[in-house]
């Protein structure tokens, strides 16, 4: 009986997952719907973009600049210490340029930008709807996508792609200087390191990754704040939801584009 009935709850924790899944994909995808023609009907107010991308783009420049210099400097002194051999230096070059554009840049900004503004945007959105505040705004007529939604969305989007090319920017530059203090390496010499694997697709497919970025982590942080529930401590535990999923979708975004776009 032991088995079977460990069998039995296997399924039955497999079918509620499931439908879990389908009815967050279900209603993200009707989420990501109702903005695109809210944009497109031209209903987003310019002056809630333009408040978000304040919020959200250059209040989080500091931080991402921080987290970039720092992992710049990590990115040098591993590689560094890795490369005490007969590898020539001017490898190390290579080594930052190529982390930092193809992997740490993009993935480093996202996560940050999880904690930072994903976070908040849960809680703003999840505090609104179980205070009904939400439903206050449907009653007189206004539509909370265009007004809620969208404006947060665009301004991510817009925001994404010039936080992570900054942060590209701040960890080449302290790589830089990492490896010209700690390994001796010049400038000249670290920069003909970096030319010798250059592509010029490493820039489109580091901005291509912040795009969607940049699209996935407004979207779950609006769609899990729409869908709070539960008071103050409904709040909470979508706003823990929230950051979980959009770490998870990071990383499983992050793992799906080297085969995708790399080969």
């Amino acid at each position: 009986m032991a088995p079977s009935g460990f069998v039995g709850r296997f399924f039955i924790a497999v079918e509620r997952w499931s439908s879990s899944v389908a009815e967050h994909a279900g209603q993200l995808g009707l989420l990501a719907w109702n903005i695109g023609v809210a944009c497109v009907r031209l209903r987003v107010s310019k002056r809630d973009i333009l408040r978000q991308l304040h919020i959200i783009g250059i209040q989080s420049v500091m931080i991402v600049l921080i987290a970039a210099a720092l992992i710049g400097v990590v990115t040098s002194q591993q590689g560094g210490y890795q490369m005490q051999s007969q590898i020539p230096l001017y490898v190390m070059g290579s080594v930052v340029v190529e982390s930092v554009v193809l992997e740490m840049g993009p993935v480093l900004t996202a996560i940050v930008m999880v904690g930072r503004v994903g976070a908040r945007i849960t809680a703003e959105l999840g505090t609104m709807k179980v205070s009904e505040q939400i439903d206050a705004l449907v009653s007189v007529g206004r539509d909370p996508i265009e007004v809620l939604a969208a404006p947060r969305v665009i301004a991510m989007i817009i925001s994404m792609p010039l936080l992570v090319a900054m942060a590209n920017l701040m960890g080449i530059t302290t790589g830089m200087i990492s490896a010209q203090y700690t390994l001796g390496l010049g400038s000249e010499t670290f920069f003909y390191g970096a030319r010798l694997f250059w592509h010029s697709y490493d820039l489109l497919y580091s901005l291509m990754k912040a795009l969607v970025f940049g699209v996935s982590i407004p979207l779950i942080a609006v769609h899990m704040g729409l869908r709070t529930s539960g008071g103050a401590e409904g709040v909470g535990r979508s706003t823990t939801q929230s950051v979980v999923f959009m770490t998870l979708t990071i990383l499983v975004i992050d793992a799906l584009f080297p085969p995708l776009f790399l080969n």
